[in-house]
């Protein structure tokens, strides 16, 4: 594949002016969604939770198609035309705004990817509770939408404000221990100098609508956390005071952090350092004695990948792949290794390690505090030389 090939003819706009979108057509929403399912991995079918085959990456940008999916509840029935978003809370003067209010605001279009908070749970052992996601769970796009930041600012944060919670339209029941006594919404926050620095309320996802899968009419993206965080379907935005205590907040997207010792659960955040191979695909068969293209990408959450290293023998050695195209931060890096596979048969162990700008490296064990969530230790991939 050329570099034209892998890094797409696609312009980064980070940080432009976007111009507003034509309103979504009726039934198009639907169309879209039928489509983005065509190809990709089932994980539950209701709600739809769909993962893209990772070894199909062949791009820097995943297309909406291509995107994975995840739903907590069924996706909401929204109507562009109807559909209002109130900021409120600990606010001086709340205010709310439709979806051509939020249009006509200055934009902002940003590249990002977000990963599922379980992306690659199936390979914990023993078998971890919750989707068993491979490794396609993790998408980049670009996003265009307003910041949050700008929205707060209008809004006017009183003093002693400490988060800021933000709410989906979906709802349903938890039937894990503990129960919900009734329907509660799926919502996330995030602290108040995250959310007035880059998060996005975007409307746009690669120059086109959301639809429905993706969060229609408006999601938000917290770019360099885990996806969770990304709250789709946004209903509510609320400014306070306190720690947010929700289930999504506290119990389902929580690890353990050692306090003197103890463990003591904190909210989910910011993506690990990691590298995952696509190419070659765990179980292929490689031709004996061939050059081969040994593909992936790296994200670093909040930081910038620095460098790749590829191992061929299980661990053993380790040599520094390439780096394609330019850093950008909150998005993957694509990189490349080519591999002179050995003249006989035999069995092989690949592994890829990400290392980033804060001196961070890929673990290569998996830590248990971490619960079934934030899978970013090493994966082995190991293929057949034939």
């Amino acid at each position: 594949m050329n570099s034209e090939g892998i890094l797409g003819r696609r312009t980064f706009l980070g940080g432009l002016m976007a111009a507003p979108l034509a309103g979504m057509a009726p039934g198009r929403e639907a169309k879209a969604d039928e489509k983005s399912a065509r190809g990709l991995i089932v994980r539950e079918s209701e709600p739809r939770n769909l993962e893209m085959p990772f070894s199909e990456l062949d791009s820097s940008f995943t297309p909406a198609g291509r995107f994975y999916v995840r739903s907590h509840f069924a996706v909401p029935e929204l109507d562009a035309s109807t559909w209002r978003l109130k900021i409120e809370g600990a606010v001086r003067e709340p205010f709310e705004f439709g979806l051509q209010d939020l249009r006509r605001m200055p934009s902002r279009t940003i590249m990002a990817m977000l990963e599922c908070a379980g992306n690659g749970r199936v390979f914990l052992v023993p078998k971890a509770k919750g989707l068993l996601w491979e490794t396609g769970a993790v998408g980049n796009a670009e996003w265009t939408g307003v910041p949050l930041g700008a929205l707060l600012e209008r809004a006017g944060v009183k003093g002693g404000a400490v988060d800021v919670i933000l709410e989906g339209a979906d709802r349903g029941r938890i039937d894990d221990e503990p129960k919900s006594p009734g329907e509660i919404h799926f919502a996330r926050s995030v602290p108040l100098a995250k959310a007035a620095g880059d998060v996005l309320l975007a409307y746009a996802m690669n120059g086109e609508d959301l639809t429905p899968a993706h969060g229609f009419p408006v999601r938000a993206v917290v770019p360099g956390w885990y996806g969770m965080a990304s709250v789709k379907w946004l209903s509510r935005v609320i400014v306070s005071e306190r720690p947010f205590a929700g289930y999504f907040q506290t119990l389902e997207y929580s690890t353990f952090e050692r306090r003197s010792g103890e463990p003591t659960l904190v909210p989910l955040t910011e993506n690990g350092v990691k590298a995952q191979v696509a190419l070659p695909a765990a179980g292929e068969a490689v031709p004996r004695g061939a050059e081969y293209r040994v593909f992936g990408a790296a994200w670093a959450g909040e930081a910038l990948v620095s460098r790749v290293d590829v191992s061929v023998d299980g661990g053993t050695s380790w040599t520094p792949a390439r780096l394609l195209g330019e850093p950008i931060r909150h998005a993957w890096r694509l990189w490349d290794f080519t591999w002179k596979v050995p003249g006989r048969p035999g069995r092989h162990i690949l592994m890829a390690r990400a290392t980033d700008d804060r001196g961070r490296t890929q673990p290569l064990k998996r830590d248990p505090d971490l619960r079934t969530v934030m899978v970013h230790h090493i994966l082995p991939v190991e293929v057949t030389v034939r």
